[in-house]
């Protein structure tokens, strides 16, 4: 199949940049307000999904996607941070959206993860400060 826009392959490193910061920025967004904002919110959510013990899973969640997702805009450990924030989307897809159905459901989750994993495979890119983490 032929290339429609070869002179796209000369800005192909910029394509782990743009995932990287659209990913993190979404995850920051998600994880600060866990964290900072709606801690016991969260908590009580967790707990009545069975997310025990809540508490400590709201620092683990929220950590993973504030931190994750600054990790993802700097370039820092991006498959690290790709490879939990895939795992964090899979427990929320099975826990939480599956059930809900793919529109209005995990749609979302699913691009998210799938994001993620794409991270994984393809590294951070050429404008990363990974240090192969």
């Amino acid at each position: 199949m032929p290339n429609l826009f070869p002179q796209l392959f000369a800005y192909s490193d910029w394509g782990p940049l743009l995932l990287r910061v659209a990913l993190g920025l979404v995850f920051i967004a998600h994880g600060y307000p866990k964290l900072f904002k709606n801690f016991g919110q969260t908590a009580g959510f967790f707990d009545s999904i069975g997310i025990r013990p809540a508490k400590f899973w709201v620092f683990v969640v929220g950590g993973v996607e504030f931190f994750g997702g600054i990790a993802l805009v700097a370039g820092f450990a991006t498959q690290l941070a790709a490879a939990l924030i895939a795992a964090n989307m899979a427990v929320a897809i099975g826990k939480v959206k599956f059930k809900q159905g793919f529109v209005s459901g995990y749609e979302f989750d699913l691009v998210l993860l799938l994001v993620a994993v794409a991270l994984l495979v393809l590294g951070p890119g050429s404008y990363a400060l990974d240090l192969g983490f």
